[in-house]
């Protein structure tokens, strides 16, 4: 790789996770950020927004065109869902490079994105060659993506959890359990009843039971893995916390004699941000706060056919910008490790 500065651009520079990927962007050495954009803050000093990036940035926040963005080598949408897939067209017929931190083109049956997302895709030719961006499962493909649909925070926990098992033909794939909790930063940065201090904090809540939109890309992820369907229970809760997810994921498993701490420590054993924890250990979100790592422990509870999977991630770092990072050093040839070595945040 080129020593060259990759020239990035930040559509939707505004929310958490666009200036989380600012954050992690400003400190990469590979990296020039060119362009942050916001139709509603344009002009704008990006660090009067967020006065962390005093000192790092010093751009102000601008229109969101094509003829802006292709100056870049890259461009990260941390937009919200259907924003992306109106500009990637002609960015990429520009020969610009794209990573969409949203769901547009996170699952490939149109009809069934559409009706989760209640809109009509805008460019479904492209869902196809679009690359699903989880670097433990589609690595090879990143490195010559020029789209990559960068996957949700939900469903990076519970794959990551559920893979070496479906993987190995071990679990009993048509009755799967994801109970998984989130901070409430997942919610996003625009005004919501549900998010205010009083109502969430000294809480906690399931919501979406009846389904949630990160149903069927999990349950798309694990299909791959287990060449069939797959039948998946997930319950999605809000937590009085910003950042963090943990996954607690449930799996009938008949085969006893399956070393399991074995089977996830041989699959994640090369992978730079999956940490596989010793027997008995118990991961806890804030030992990922901040970090781009997972961390899983798999334990059978009292030998039975149960078989519990732990899985922590920041849901910000690991289940978005930090992710959408990794998948940028692949893409470019770099070190996967570059920009993201930063230590998680204790207390």
């Amino acid at each position: 790789m080129s020593s060259k500065l990759i020239k990035v651009a930040v559509v939707g520079g505004t929310g958490y996770t666009g200036v989380e990927c600012l954050r992690l962007l400003v400190n990469h050495p590979n990296v020039e950020v060119v362009a942050v954009t916001s139709r509603s803050e344009a002009g704008q000093p990006v660090c009067d927004m967020y006065p962390n990036l005093r000192g790092h940035l010093d751009l102000a926040f601008s229109e969101p065109t094509v003829e802006t963005l292709a100056a870049a080598d890259v461009v990260f949408f941390a937009t919200p869902n259907g924003i992306a897939m109106k500009m990637v067209p002609a960015l990429l017929e520009a020969g610009v490079r794209v990573i969409d931190l949203a769901a547009d083109f996170r699952i490939k049956d149109i009809a069934l994105w559409q009706q989760w997302y209640g809109m009509e895709h805008a460019c479904p030719e492209w869902v196809d060659e679009a690359v699903y961006g989880l670097p433990e499962v589609n690595r090879e493909a990143t490195r010559s993506a020029r789209l990559v649909a960068n996957p949700g925070c939900y469903p990076t926990a519970c794959q990551l959890g559920f893979l070496p098992l479906i993987e190995n033909g071990l679990a009993a794939s048509g009755h799967l359990i994801a109970d998984v909790k989130s901070g409430v930063s997942g919610a996003g940065r625009q005004a919501s009843v549900g998010t205010l201090l009083c109502e969430a904090t000294e809480s906690m809540r399931a919501y979406a039971v009846a389904g949630h939109r990160h149903l069927p890309e999990i349950k798309q992820g694990l299909a791959i893995a287990a060449k069939g369907e797959v039948g998946l229970t997930f319950v999605p809760h809000l937590t009085p916390m910003i950042r963090g997810i943990h996954a607690t994921l449930y799996a009938n498993v008949s085969d006893h004699g399956a070393d399991l701490q074995a089977l996830y420590e041989a699959r994640y054993k090369d992978e730079p941000f999956v940490d596989v924890l010793s027997a008995g250990a118990h991961p806890e979100t804030r030992s990922v706060k901040g970090s781009n790592m997972c961390r899983i422990a798999v334990v059978r509870p009292q030998g039975q056919d149960v078989v519990v999977v732990l899985s922590v991630i920041d849901n910000l770092v690991k289940g978005a910008a930090g992710q959408a990072l990794h998948n940028m050093n692949i893409m470019f040839g770099l070190d996967e490790r570059s920009g993201l070595n930063s230590v998680a945040l204790m207390p």
